[in-house]
């Protein structure tokens, strides 16, 4: 072993030296250059730091730069995040997104332009004019649809969620709302009226048919049975036919 080789190293390094520190790392771990100034030490980590990726070889695990636009990757050639002013497509980072695409500033990625979708028209409402329903005869009348799929920022805009045209309808006269009030009042009270008095009807027939049925009871019980008429026959005397 040299001299300046070191068997019992600590922080994962299977061999290391005073100078460069980690030379090889402990099973598992990932083998990686470290430069403090003009110096590089080797270090041994369990994971690949920032803008660095892994590659297992059966003799060592080393720590690869990524691409200089790629802050993390899978491999040098397919980046996973890209640094600032970048936007991640497809494994690369690009500094404007290709036709069809549009920037996301917030994942920084090249995403689908996505259009304003409208849901269909609602039926036409009634002809109203001023909020009323009567009184007139030319009013407008509306009707009104939802959005259901808001756009990106490159998308089509969304359309009038609401129209309004002109309606024509045979005049008829407002009801007033005192009277039609009072006219409810009347309708309704006579109505009560009408139904107690069927109920004044009905409890007073129950109660004829319940007292002659009573009557009728106490009679039979009162009233002596009739007895039977005898037999015209049985009582002729008997024929002397001797003669």
């Amino acid at each position: 072993v040299h001299p300046n080789v070191s068997q019992g190293c600590q922080g994962g390094c299977a061999t290391c030296s005073d100078y460069n520190g980690c030379l090889s790392c402990k099973p598992r771990l990932f083998f990686v250059l470290e430069r403090i100034g003009m110096k590089q030490i080797g270090v041994c980590l369990s994971s690949c730091p920032s803008g660095y990726y892994g590659t297992r070889y059966p003799d060592i695990n080393k720590c690869a730069k990524c691409k200089a636009d790629c802050d993390t990757c899978f491999t040098r050639n397919f980046c996973t995040k890209c640094k600032s002013g970048f936007y991640l497509h497809s494994g690369k980072c690009l500094e404007k997104c290709p036709d069809g695409l549009e920037t996301n500033n917030h994942t920084m990625e090249c995403t689908s332009i996505v259009h304003c979708e409208a849901s269909e028209w609602s039926p036409w409402s009634p002809c109203t004019k001023k909020g009323k329903t009567c009184g007139f005869k030319r009013g407008n009348e509306v009707r009104v649809r939802e959005i259901v799929q808001h756009p990106s920022a490159r998308g089509n805009p969304c359309p009038a969620t609401s129209e309004s045209r002109k309606c024509i309808v045979q005049r008829k006269r407002c009801q007033k709302e005192g009277k039609g009030k009072k006219n409810r009042e009347e309708k309704r009270k006579k109505s009560n009226k009408d139904e107690s008095k069927e109920t004044r009807q009905e409890s007073k027939g129950r109660a004829a048919r319940r007292q002659n049925r009573e009557q009728r009871e106490n009679n039979n019980k009162t009233q002596p049975k009739k007895r039977k008429a005898p037999n015209k026959e049985q009582n002729l005397a008997p024929v002397d036919t001797a003669h």
